[in-house]
This record gives C-alpha cells, sequence and structure tokens, in this order.
C-alpha cells in the first residue's frame, strides 16, 4: 500500500489533547523561556534531564495507529468515536454470575451531579480538612450508613473492594494478635476472589490460610481470627452466634464479609459477636464497570480503633467552636508512624463511596428496605418455580442467590442449561460440574424473572405471567428467629430528609460548595492524585458498554475490553521499556504490592 500523503495543517483536528489540556500556547512558552534564560524547550531539557536517561528518537508506540491514523495528535472526537467502536464489541447482557458484583440503579440525581459533576471529580484527596468539608460530610455519612447497617461501632472511609478490605481485616486481627498467632481460618463459602486476595496477602506475612467448613472448624492456639461470608457466595445464610462465641472463648476474632443491602433485612454482624466487617458497598448505585471502581469498607468494634486501616472521618470544632470535619486518629498513618504505622497504605475510593452514601441518603432507611425486600421477593417467587420444576436447591434460606443442580429438570446437565441461557444473552454463575447459581438484583423484574423459569422450564417453553403468584411471596419475606433484622438504622436526619430530588440536588449542591476543586481553583499540590481527568475521558465511564459489564462476563462477551486492554498494556511497556505490564492492581498502593512480590519471587 503506498504511503498517504501528509495531512495540511489547516486539516489537522481542533481538539487534541494537548491544545485543550496543556496550557501554554507558543507566545506564553517564549516567555517563560526567556524567564528562566534558556533559548528553547530543547535546551531546557538539556540542561535539566541527563543524557544518559534520555530516549533516543521519538516514542514509537506500536499498533497506534489503529487508533490514529497517520504521525499526528488524535482529536477528542474522533477518541471517543474509536472508544464507541471498542464499547460497540462489548456485550451488554442479562448477567446473574454475582460473585459481590451486582446490577443496581443509579439515581440520575446521583449520577449527574456527583459522578459526572467535575466539582466533585476533580478535588484533591481531602488531606487538608479545611478545603475538604462538602466530601468530608458525605463520608462521614458513608461512615454511618456502614456503622448502622453492619451494626458496629466505628468504620472507615472506603477501601478498594471486598477482596482488599477482607486482606486488610486479616491483617489488623494479626496485629490485633501482636503476632504471637499465625493461622487464620476462611470459610470455603466465601466468594472465591476475596479467598485469593487473602491467601497472596498472608504468605509474605508469614500467616497460614486454613480454608474449609468454619463452623466446624479446630480453634486451636495458632488461629488469630476466622473469616465468614454473610450471605455466602452461594447464597446461603448462617447464623454465626455460635461461631463467635467459639472464636472469642480461644481468644480469636471474627471477621464478617457481608452484603449490605442484605443487612437492611438480615441481623447485622455486629449483634452477633464480630469483631470486624468488611465488604463492598458497589451495589448501593455504583455499576459494575468489568470489576470497579468499587468502594471497600470496613467496620469494627470501637476497641480495635488503633489498628484499623484507611482513612477514618471524626467530628471536631473550628477556631470559632462551630463543628468541622477532619480526618482523625492520623497517629495510625505511615506519615506519622512511618514503619510503626498500624494504617497500613490502604488506599481509598472516595468519589465512588460518596456516590454509594448519596444512594443512601436519597432512598434512606425505607427505600433501602423496599429494594431489599423486592429482590427477595423475586428470589423466592424464582425458588418456588424451581423447586415445582424438579431443580435441586442448595440451601434452605438465602436472600438473592439461588444455587441448583438440574435433578428432574428438563435440561440433561447444568452445562447444557448454562450454555442455552448463554446463547439467550444471559449469563449464569457455574459452580461446578453439576450445579450453577444466580443473584438476582435491584435491576431484576418481574418479567425478567418470567423468562428465567420458561428457560428453567425447557428449551422450547414460552415465557408466562407470574403476576398471580408473587402476591403469595409476601408472607414470607422476613426472616426466622436468629436471623431476621429487628434494630433500627440510618435514623440521622441526614437519612431521612432528601428523597425528592429538588431536595436532594440542593444538598449536594452545599456540600459541593463547601469544598475546592478545579472548577474554582488550581489545586498547587503534586501527587500520584494530580492526574488529568479530561471531560471526554469521562464521558465513556457511564457508557452501558463500559459500565454495565460483569467482572466475570465470559472472556468472549468482553472482546472491546479485551482490546482495550491489549493496546494500553502494549503502550505502557512500550513507554516504560518493560517486557511486561499488570493492569490488576486496582490502585497504586496495590500495585505497590504486586511490584514487592513481583520482585520477591
Amino acid at each position: 500500500m503506498a504511503e498517504s500523503a501528509s495531512i495540511p495543517s489547516f486539516l489537522a483536528p481542533n481538539d487534541t489533547f494537548v491544545r485543550r489540556h496543556v496550557g501554554p500556547c507558543a507566545e506564553e512558552l517564549a516567555q517563560m523561556l526567556a524567564v528562566v534564560g534558556v533559548p528553547s524547550l530543547e535546551a531546557l531539557i538539556d540542561q535539566t534531564i541527563p543524557e544518559a536517561i534520555r530516549m533516543d528518537g521519538p516514542l514509537q508506540l506500536r499498533g497506534i495507529d489503529d487508533f490514529v491514523p497517520g504521525d499526528r495528535a488524535a482529536g477528542e472526537h474522533e477518541l471517543l468515536a474509536r472508544l464507541q467502536v471498542l464499547a460497540d464489541r462489548n456485550q451488554v447482557r442479562k448477567s446473574y454470575i454475582g460473585l459481590g458484583y451486582y446490577g443496581c440503579i443509579t439515581p440520575p440525581v446521583v449520577q449527574r451531579n456527583i459522578l459526572e459533576n467535575p466539582g466533585w471529580y476533580t478535588a484533591y484527596t481531602p488531606y487538608q480538612a479545611e478545603i475538604s468539608q462538602g466530601r468530608l460530610e458525605a463520608l462521614i455519612n458513608f461512615q454511618t450508613m456502614v456503622c448502622d447497617l453492619t451494626g458496629m461501632s466505628l468504620a472507615n472511609a472506603s477501601l478498594l473492594d471486598e477482596g482488599t478490605a477482607a486482606a486488610e481485616a486479616m491483617h489488623m486481627a494479626h496485629e490485633i494478635a501482636k503476632g504471637k498467632r499465625d493461622v487464620i481460618v476462611v470459610s470455603d463459602r466465601v466468594h472465591p476472589q476475596t479467598l485469593a486476595v487473602v491467601q497472596t496477602r498472608a504468605e509474605p506475612l508469614g500467616i497460614t490460610v486454613r480454608v474449609g467448613d468454619a463452623a466446624g472448624a479446630e480453634l486451636d492456639a495458632r488461629v488469630f481470627a476466622v473469616l465468614v461470608q454473610y450471605p455466602d457466595t452461594e447464597g446461603a445464610i448462617q447464623d454465626w452466634q455460635a461461631l463467635g462465641e467459639r472464636v472469642h472463648a480461644g481468644g480469636a476474632l471474627l471477621i464478617v464479609a457481608t452484603d449490605l443491602l442484605a443487612l437492611t433485612l438480615l441481623r447485622p454482624p455486629g449483634e452477633f459477636g464480630a469483631d470486624i466487617a468488611v465488604g463492598s458497598a458497589q451495589r448501593f448505585g455504583v455499576p459494575r464497570g468489568y470489576g470497579g471502581p468499587h468502594a471497600g469498607f470496613l467496620s469494627a468494634r470501637e476497641e480495635h480503633r488503633r489498628q484499623m486501616p484507611g482513612r477514618i472521618i471524626g467530628v471536631s470544632k473550628d477556631a470559632q467552636g462551630g463543628q468541622a470535619y477532619r480526618l482523625a486518629i492520623q497517629t495510625r498513618e505511615q506519615h506519622i508512624k512511618r514503619d510503626r504505622a498500624t494504617s497500613n497504605i490502604c488506599t481509598a475510593q472516595v468519589l465512588v463511596a460518596i456516590m454509594a452514601s448519596m444512594y443512601a441518603v436519597y432512598h434512606g432507611p425505607k427505600g433501602l428496605t423496599a429494594i431489599a425486600r423486592r429482590v427477595r421477593g423475586l428470589t423466592l417467587l424464582l425458588r418456588g418455580e424451581l423447586e415445582a420444576l424438579g431443580y435441586v436447591l442448595s440451601h434452605a434460606e438465602g436472600f438473592d442467590t439461588l444455587s441448583f443442580a438440574p435433578g428432574q429438570g428438563a435440561w440433561a446437565s447444568a452445562s447444557a442449561l448454562a450454555d442455552a441461557a448463554a446463547a439467550r444473552g444471559i449469563d449464569l454463575r457455574r459452580l461446578d460440574e453439576g450445579r450453577l447459581g444466580l443473584s438476582l438484583d435491584e435491576t431484576t423484574t418481574l418479567a425478567d424473572v418470567e423468562v428465567l423459569v420458561a428457560l428453567f422450564t425447557g428449551p422450547q417453553a414460552a415465557a408466562s405471567s407470574l403476576a398471580g403468584k408473587a402476591a403469595a411471596v409476601e408472607g414470607r419475606l422476613d426472616y426466622g428467629p436468629g436471623l431476621q433484622r429487628s434494630s433500627a438504622f440510618l435514623e440521622h436526619p441526614v437519612f431521612n430528609s432528601h428523597h425528592a430530588e429538588h431536595e436532594m440536588l440542593r444538598y449536594m449542591r452545599r456540600l459541593e460548595s463547601r469544598d475546592l476543586s478545579l472548577t474554582s481553583s488550581m489545586i498547587a499540590l503534586g501527587s500520584c492524585t494530580m492526574k488529568l481527568n479530561a471531560t471526554s475521558e469521562m464521558v465513556p465511564v457511564t457508557w452501558p458498554a463500559f459500565a454495565d459489564i460483569h467482572p466475570f462476563a465470559p472472556a468472549e462477551t468482553v472482546a472491546g475490553y479485551g482490546e482495550l486492554f491489549s493496546s494500553l498494556g502494549t503502550w505502557l511497556c512500550d513507554i516504560t521499556g518493560f517486557a511486561a505490564v499488570s493492569l490488576q492492581p486496582n490502585a497504586g498502593s496495590q500495585g505497590e504490592y504486586a511490584g514487592l512480590l513481583t520482585i520477591r519471587a
């Protein structure tokens, strides 16, 4: 193919990133160069960067022509068009995979005024309380929400996800034991990705992970903690009261990984002996986004506050005696305690934690309970239909998740059923060779359940109405003794005052006005968090083909994400000179862990 002629400059895009987001024009550059006393940018580089570490020749990025044809910078509009092509290669399917990631409805007032609002997403990490009062109030709402729902005394202002929160809880419990014990018992019913993160984190700390039936596990003198899931990964709900008593009798701690929406109906962990509760706030209005970002949480008993990881927001008084918010108990942190810190390089997910807190503010305790009852009701309805069709259910009591085997149903095998579902754009969880699982969520409708029942009935079955059977489920929504929640939650006025959109809008705007962001000022700080978030880069975040994808979706359904990751990895290798790159770490802090473990290996 003949080389194309270079494009005249007047035909080049006018909306390049350099033009739109790097401020100085040629005249301003000349003025700045004159002030520092050098004739050109090249001369400035010669005087500041040693020649021995400079790259020879222009940067070559493999495959870049697939994104930007020709040797030129891309315009924002054409790059968005290219991203749309990639997004179109992802399939937005009905995902019932569960595993801690669920469909949810982001209230439009929260999406437009928090997630898509530069007054919230460009503000600097809230280390400086005087210019962060709005976000700090939103984050103390997050802490209150987590404390109330988990039944614990104190919560931090978010972690990265459920897996890293569980790993931090393990490390915290190990520190509380003062290193005198070295075994953690982990239930074989925790989410598998959580178990994997815990195991990876445990090995370099010299901690042994025993995986098995937590209820019957041997708790010898080496055990410092037990980690269970409530409800568990297959959907079962177990009363852990007796286990908690046995754990404490042995001098260990009980860690419970849990689900905030389920806890609007279920007895909270703090009431049956949990010492630490962890989980994800994703289903509180934050899209799955192929795995993140989401706000993890960790709550604990008051006596363990100095061993807690992550930021904790507290209420204090200003110089005039007025109420003010600040980062509390900072003597735990690395910037003060250095190597003796107990808050160990934990990164927060502030923006999505604020989204989750606003979701709770907008719905309030009654709204959250109504959402949970609806999810449970649809699950009970589907369960009854499965039993009537001859399927074998794996557990008796649950919230949103069912695990089952075909049994005497119309399908010869679990694999055949899963394949048939996939062909219809439905993703089920493949538990093992003979069983499947599914999880319903806030987005599930009665029509969705009718489609599922038709699928389970047989290859040729058509959907039929279940409306007549739905009413019978209502009397079974409450749980039995030991499981049903009786304690109140979210009683603070903030969760009971902003349920109309205009009230919510004013509340969010009031908090936004108490923060400093790039909408009103430059931020004269340097940090790993001070990256350019151009509007054109933020727009695709909420596209359904990127936002509504489950992290365990079949690889063949996410070709767009695959190409995006492959290209990014290749370019990062070209830029850094390394042979390979991992995109797995969810933050710089976890990248540090991954890097150290890679070096250690």
